[in-house]
């Protein structure tokens, strides 16, 4: 259903395509040949293809995340950012907005920028927590938070300290998320990176539900509890900080997913991953064609569609008194 929806969503948008058109492109492309529309070719190919395809990436890039974070803090209320990743990121990519650094990496600048703020942001938040007795889900939670805190003021300093007073927007925009920089060659670290944690996830799967159980019921099973979390927070470090640099900050898919697939699947990793990867792909593939036609021709960052959907959703979740997580209530 995301395979045909991916086609089908690259005739929307603020020039509508013909159906047969974009499967002419598409085949044509498969087949190693040139379409004969150059205009088509340019739209499907180069700008909206990829584009499907990276939301699809981050989207269950994003439903992994939040499970994993869930399972990690043992709280539901975790979302993929908790460690301080997004705002982090939000600094390494404001540095590079607002005061060119890292200009020489060309159309990679913000993402390495980024990716290097989500790497430090993380490191800080795993130095903080285990030099606080370790990596306990309330030390993680209140690191993260704090740390968060911080590196956002960074980012806001930056950007009133910056010499263009118009690179607030950029900045504000890249902070919402987006996948409209979407392009073929910067799909293969992301794509490689969801691919890799969804398998090492679901390897673990046994070990995650123990842990999600609590500390005492999976070291009873004979579960190595702290090298298993720090394994899972070096891994959702690295899943996080690789989306947040190819689509900014985009919230709610990591927190609301796995709610709502937990509510259809229960809480075992072995069926709750891989809905929660589908799902969080298909909803953010057609969150992103929203953010192109609800007020084309201008385009609105991911963040504000998934802020308008998720929070009425998780406020509906949050009611359910019969919904639990680990087993409790």
């Amino acid at each position: 259903m995301t395979a045909v929806s991916v086609v089908y969503s690259v005739n929307i948008g603020s020039e509508p395509l013909d159906s047969d058109a974009v499967w002419e492109v598409i085949r044509s492309h498969l087949s190693g040949m040139t379409s004969e529309n150059t205009t088509v070719e340019a739209i499907v190919w180069e700008l909206r293809l990829p584009r499907a395809i990276l939301s699809v990436v981050v989207g269950a890039g994003l439903g992994l995340a939040g499970c994993g974070m869930q399972t990690l803090v043992r709280n539901p209320l975790a979302d993929p950012y908790l460690l301080g990743v997004s705002a982090g990121a939000s600094v390494g990519a404001t540095a590079v907005i607002t005061f060119g650094i890292f200009s020489g990496f060309g159309l990679w600048a913000i993402s390495v920028g980024a990716l290097l703020g989500s790497i430090a942001a993380a490191l800080s938040v795993y130095m903080v927590a285990l030099a606080q007795g370790g990596l306990t889900p309330i030390r993680l939670v209140l690191s993260g938070v704090v740390l968060s805190a911080a590196f956002s003021a960074i980012a806001s300093f930056l950007v009133f300290k910056g010499p263009d007073p118009r690179a607030a927007q950029s900045v504000l925009f890249w902070l919402l998320g987006s996948v409209s920089g979407a392009q073929w060659d910067k799909l293969a670290i992301p794509t490689a990176t969801v691919i890799l944690c969804f398998l090492l996830f679901i390897l673990g799967h046994n070990w995650l539900d123990a842990l999600a159980w609590g500390p005492d019921a999976a070291a009873s099973l004979g579960i190595p509890v702290n090298r298993l979390r720090q394994g899972l927070f070096i891994l959702l470090a690295v899943l996080v900080g690789v989306l947040v640099a190819v689509s900014g900050g985009i919230g709610f898919v990591g927190l609301v997913i796995p709610h709502l697939c937990r509510m259809v699947v229960g809480s075992l990793h072995r069926r709750l991953l891989p809905l929660a990867a589908a799902f969080g792909g298909f909803f953010l593939l057609w969150v992103d064609v929203v953010s192109r036609v609800v007020a084309a021709p201008a385009e609105v960052p991911l963040g504000v569609v998934t802020g308008i959907i998720g929070a009425p959703v998780f406020l509906f979740v949050m009611g359910r008194r019969s919904y639990g997580f680990g087993g409790a209530s």
